[in-house]
């Protein structure tokens, strides 16, 4: 079926794109097959530089989410190339793990504020700023968050209840540009991928593999397949579906107890 997504022609602006294992990256490739015109926000000149070679004469703008004139110029710039947006991607976060492995009581404050302002305010001071751009009629604003954050896995630290700030927020936005709008905000939330921002997580390894075996299919989460689910909550298909996070783990949270992972813990294991 030509077009099934309904979304050839759009203008729809991708912000995170790092590499080709990013999902941002990955996100825009999807809507490139899918004949938009996608346009990317980076954080930096150097990254934009970098990026230019994987993404040829696509529009790239540089916005670093920490300042705010930085969004505001990028929204003046946007909307001097496009008279309207379809959506935004979010792909956006940070954590500094620099004073090493903490417990999570002894999360450095500076941290955790500078996680949740790149995490999870930059996508409320992007959707503000772009609010009269966005299509009001079948705009979507699609955010990258976790399958839970209700799991404390403890390498993960910090980051989990800044993901749980930014579902939270995927709720309130909604409901907030219902007022004035039919713009749509959800959240795709996967399970574990091998992507280059993981690769930073102390025993990050680790919990992939475990995570990988726990899935019903023994096959972990692969990033394309998140970009598929961002794409379909872009589209017009997905119009009833509204402040939501929809979960991409290939079954993990229903495994936990495969009797194969029960053996290997009790000793029983080959």
């Amino acid at each position: 079926m030509a077009d099934f997504l309904q979304l050839e022609g759009k203008s729809i602006l991708v912000m995170g794109a790092a590499n080709r294992k990013s999902v941002a990256y990955q996100i825009g490739q999807v809507l490139r097959e899918a004949g938009v015109d996608v346009l990317y926000s980076v954080r930096s000149e150097a990254r934009r530089e970098s990026l230019r070679k994987l993404l040829g004469d696509a529009p790239i703008y540089v916005c670093d989410v920490e300042q705010q004139e930085q969004i505001d110029r990028l929204r003046n710039e946007v909307g001097h190339d496009r008279q309207s947006i379809h959506g935004i991607v979010h792909s956006i976060a940070f954590a500094d793990y620099s004073a090493g492995w903490l417990p999570f009581h002894e999360t450095p404050r500076r941290a955790f504020l500078q996680a949740v302002d790149i995490s999870c305010f930059s996508l409320i001071a992007v959707s503000n700023a772009f609010s009269d751009l966005l299509d009001r009629e079948q705009g979507s604003v699609v955010t990258i968050s976790i399958s839970t954050t209700r799991m404390a896995a403890e390498n993960y630290g910090y980051m989990a209840p800044v993901k749980a700030a930014l579902d939270s927020s995927i709720c309130f936005l909604a409901k907030s540009f219902s007022k004035f709008s039919s713009v749509r905000f959800n959240a795709v939330c996967p399970g574990l991928l091998k992507t280059s921002a993981s690769a930073g997580i102390p025993g990050y390894v680790d919990s992939y593999l475990f995570a990988e075996q726990a899935t019903l299919r023994k096959h972990a989460v692969e990033t394309a397949e998140v970009a598929n689910a961002a794409a379909f909550l872009l589209s017009p298909r997905s119009s009833g579906i509204n402040s939501q996070g929809l979960v991409i783990d290939a079954g993990m949270a229903t495994n936990y107890f495969d009797e194969s992972l029960v053996s290997r813990a009790i000793g029983n294991g080959d």
